[in-house]
């Protein structure tokens, strides 16, 4: 875990802003009651949400132009798929629907941020 001091510029590091979603997403669904209903979402949600740091610290470290731009798509096919779990577990947890909007507003950023960087990518050739 990374011992920085938060400073106003994180917004703009999409390392750190990734992997603070994911521990959000992680905080998010430790409140959530597990029943019958919540577990598949929280499986599902855990998965998309952290996977998209993790598929950006790939593509941070790719190895070709075409390799960035693969890891780049599926980071914005994961915000995407987050977006769906967020609306669904706010379906589920009408006492959560705040939260759930806060963070579901951080992964239609990630969508507009993740397809910035590939129309940028593609213009580039």
């Amino acid at each position: 875990m990374p011992n920085k001091a938060p400073n106003k510029n994180n917004t703009y590091d999409l390392i750190e802003r990734t992997a603070k979603f994911g521990e959000d997403v992680i905080e998010f669904c430790c409140n959530l009651s597990k029943n019958e209903i919540n577990r598949p979402l929280i499986s599902q949600i855990i998965r998309s949400g952290t996977s998209v740091g993790a598929n950006y610290m790939e593509a941070d470290g790719a190895v070709s132009k075409k390799d960035f731009e693969n890891k780049i798509g599926i980071c914005r096919k994961e915000s995407k798929e987050t977006m769906h779990w967020f609306r669904m577990i706010a379906k589920a947890n009408q006492d959560k629907k705040d939260k759930c909007r806060k963070l579901y507003k951080e992964a239609q950023e990630f969508v507009w941020i993740f397809s910035a960087i590939i129309n940028k990518s593609k213009n580039k050739k």
